[in-house]
């Protein structure tokens, strides 16, 4: 004897938290580290500056969301960004609204590349120093002190830095970024052994205008965004 059985899953037996992505932008502009930051439009935390990001649609992944709402409230291109997820995180009581799991991300992107706008989600827009500032929405100041840690110990073992310089760029300017990301000087003459040993970077063609001696240019290999986990290259 045989029956046809039929399983159904009654959604509305089980309460549905909301599920947001939030975007840390990294850059680097006037020898200093900054966040990309947004001030909010609408309640909750009207008028406060806040990462950007949004609501999760059913139709959509997590990293189309997270496209989807640096477009929307900051116009940058994905194109223009490179994109990692960095955490999630999820107290009870992090959104007054309603039980929201957020999905963080942070982006690096070269200056040169982006010129930010404040779309309709948002009020304004404005890249902050990440040593000064402002108070932020929500759990925010926990999501991008999350990010700044991340940043930093990848950059000790991976080329992800080279993100946050233009295509052509002189030795100096990227032990500058360097320096500037980990909050610490490095000597110059480790610095650039190091730096020939992991063959990340080879020489282009063109010199860059010091003021002084011109300063041969250098780009990153194209595959020098894989990781070296098998030794910390910097600092």
């Amino acid at each position: 004897m045989s029956a046809e059985i039929t399983e159904t899953y009654d959604v509305s037996k089980y309460e549905r938290p909301s599920v947001t992505v939030d975007v840390v932008i990294f850059s680097i502009l006037d020898k200093m580290l900054k966040a990309l930051l947004i001030k909010r439009k609408v309640w909750p935390y009207k008028d406060v500056w806040a990462i950007p990001g949004g609501f999760v649609r059913m139709d959509e992944s997590l990293e189309q969301a997270a496209y989807r709402e640096l477009a929307e409230e900051t116009g940058v291109a994905g194109a223009d960004v490179y994109l990692e997820q960095l955490f999630t995180f999820g107290e009870p009581d992090r959104d007054p609204r309603t039980r929201v799991i957020t999905v963080a991300y942070f982006a690096l992107v070269s200056a040169d590349k982006i010129n930010p706008q404040a779309a309709t989600d948002a009020a304004d827009i404005e890249w902050f120093s990440v040593y000064d500032l402002p108070s932020l929405a929500f759990d925010h100041a926990d999501i991008l002190d999350y990010a700044l840690t991340r940043l930093r110990y990848k950059l000790e073992y991976s080329a992800v830095g080279f993100q946050l310089l233009p295509e052509k760029f002189t030795l100096r300017e990227l032990q500058d970024t360097y320096e500037i990301v980990l909050g610490t000087k490095l000597d110059k003459g480790n610095f650039r052994s190091k730096l020939r040993k992991t063959n990340v970077v080879e020489m282009v063609d063109g010199y860059r205008d010091t003021g002084g001696r011109p300063a041969r240019l250098y780009r990153f290999r194209d595959d020098a965004v894989a990781e070296i986990k098998t030794r910390r290259l910097f600092p």
